[in-house]
């Protein structure tokens, strides 16, 4: 078939399919697949051969709200302001893959090879993975192996790809383990393949892996894992596997040396829900494990929070340590679209805090000894909401969806009533604007985002994830970071989270320190800068911290 020829599988003759292999459907979940030529398009980027993982600094964006146009090129001229203004590295695409509808978070995708028509199908897709490498950032994509969707998903009209013994908060799982299963884990391992090859993705991002059940003597993710590093090697260019999990099992990411299952980074929960606990101080849902500066201390010394802990929330032990992990093996962030769109109104951390707060946040996080990931608007404190919103056909559906919703409100004794998913309001109340940098209440917070950014890429002692650069002490509510390169640079970072003023009483590790960034200058929204401008190291310091402050030294000795 020549390309663009559209056309329908049909299976006993009882009706006509898409392709479970499609690679566009132009017409939506229910219309024809299209032939699509994998060698038509021109790429340009055969020089690129991605960044260390080590180099990453993500910024996660949704295509049909980052731009007014909700499209793949639309993306495409704001490229030099994530890049040269604010200082991003890479970026991660929420799901792409054809969605029932042009509304959608993308987690109800059902044709796992097509990207989605209303974003600008496989051509538009392409050209903004060629536009990135062209300058220099690489390409995360969000996939989901969990489940499919429910409206348009035909997948299981062709064979067991989903079981019975298992199922997702979302729908059936697929089927890793049972019966015929070697054919499906073969047809996920090759979605993931595809990716890396055809659309010369640099990593992917694999949604809840906890709801991903194989008990099987290789882990699909394990296997997974080998075939992406041999495909990258094949391919002459990096390649990465970045999970979600929310079982604090270190298994997943530690070497298969080590018996492990090789994936190369994961998000950390824990990382997050000890920062928003402190800084807004909920305790609803599973914020009541959290809520003191020991938790985040720890979540800096060792990455998971919970290594075998009694949980409240989840009413027993959980997790497993994973201190003697480098710290590129965790992504952290302080908000990011579920933390902030499954919110009963889809509130950002700047609808919660005050400026201050949100300072704190944002140092806390890239300045940590972890891959940092920003969610798009947040370094200038856009005031777009992020909420949930879907475009399904079939109203039995959307009104299991928006029951399912409150339901997950209620964990959190949140009594509000949220918006309607299927309102296009919803949508369109969720897009962003990059222009509210300009302004001035939220060009202090971007300037201080920039800046951030900019010492975390300057200094040596700010890119090393070794676990013994690192020291981590709390005084108080005050906590204390010591990052190391060498003995020829050093970074010292004081963090209070006290509501009041406070003086503590410090000894700085020797050296002649001189002050780099203080969150309390002018120039970021503060009352101007209080602290010393350099201190000389080995003795007691008084320092007067202001609340919720960030000041940051460097010593060269």
């Amino acid at each position: 078939m020549r390309e663009g020829t559209r056309y329908y599988f049909n299976l006993d003759g009882r009706r006509d399919l898409p392709d479970p292999l499609s690679r566009f459907q132009p017409q939506g979940v229910h219309g024809p697949s299209e032939v699509v030529d994998p060698n038509s398009f021109n790429w340009t980027d055969g020089r690129w051969r991605g960044i260390p993982l080590e180099g990453y600094i993500i910024y996660e964006l949704h295509v049909g709200t980052f731009a007014s146009e909700g499209t793949f090129e639309a993306i495409i001229p704001r490229i030099g302001y994530l890049r040269d203004e604010l200082g991003i590295t890479a970026i991660e695409l929420m799901p792409v893959a054809q969605f029932p509808g042009g509304r959608n978070w993308g987690y109800d995708g059902v044709d796992p090879f097509a990207p989605q028509n209303s974003y600008g199908g496989p051509n538009g897709l392409k050209s903004l993975v060629n536009a990135c490498h062209r300058n220099g950032l690489a390409v995360i994509l969000d996939v989901v192996y969990n489940h499919l969707g429910p409206e348009g998903n035909y997948l299981g009209e062709y064979g067991p790809y989903f079981t019975n013994r298992y199922r997702t908060p979302w729908g059936p799982a697929f089927n890793y383990d049972g019966s015929y299963s070697h054919w499906v884990r073969r047809y996920v391992i090759e979605n993931a393949l595809y990716w890396i090859t055809e659309y010369h993705m640099d990593a992917l991002r694999l949604d809840a892996i906890h709801g991903i059940f194989d008990f099987s003597a290789k882990h699909i993710l394990e296997e997974m894992a080998e075939y992406m590093r041999a495909q990258a090697k094949a391919l002459n260019r990096r390649a990465y596997l970045i999970a979600e999990s929310d079982l604090n099992d270190p298994r997943f990411i530690r070497p298969r040396s080590h018996c492990g299952c090789g994936i190369n980074a994961q998000w950390l929960d824990d990382f997050h829900h000890s920062l928003h606990a402190l800084l807004t101080g909920e305790t609803a849902g599973y914020y009541a494990d959290f809520g003191g500066i020991k938790h985040l201390e720890k979540s800096l010394r060792e990455g998971f929070v919970y290594t075998g802990e009694y949980s409240r929330y989840r009413m027993k032990p959980f997790g497993a340590p994973s201190k003697d992990l480098d710290c590129n093996k965790f992504v952290v962030f302080s908000q990011n679209h579920d933390q902030i769109g499954n919110r009963a109104l889809g509130e950002r951390l700047c609808h919660l805090v005050p400026l201050e707060r949100q300072k704190l946040a944002a140092a806390s996080t890239i300045l940590s000894p972890y891959i940092p990931l920003l969610f798009m608007g947040e370094e200038y404190s856009e005031e777009a909401p992020f909420q949930y919103f879907v475009s399904h056909s079939d109203p039995h559906l959307i009104e299991s969806v928006c029951k399912g919703r409150k339901e997950e409100f209620a964990a959190f004794n949140w009594r509000i009533e949220g918006p309607d998913p299927q309102d296009r309001t919803t949508f369109d109340r969720s897009k962003i604007n990059i222009d509210l940098r300009f302004e001035r209440k939220h060009c202090s917070i971007f300037k201080w985002y920039r800046d951030l950014l900019a010492i975390r890429k300057r200094h040596p002692a700010l890119r090393n994830y070794g676990r013994k650069s690192l020291k981590v002490e709390s005084i108080g509510k005050v906590l204390l970071l010591e990052r190391l390169a060498s003995e020829e640079e050093r970074i010292y970072i004081i963090m209070s989270f006290d509501e009041g003023e406070a003086t503590v009483k410090n000894e700085f590790p020797r050296g002649r320190w001189f002050l780099l960034l203080d969150s309390n200058d002018k120039v970021y929204g503060g009352k101007g800068g209080h602290m010393p401008r350099h201190v000389e190291g080995g003795g007691a310091t008084e320092l007067p911290l202001l609340p919720w402050g960030v000041s940051i030294y460097l010593c060269r000795d």
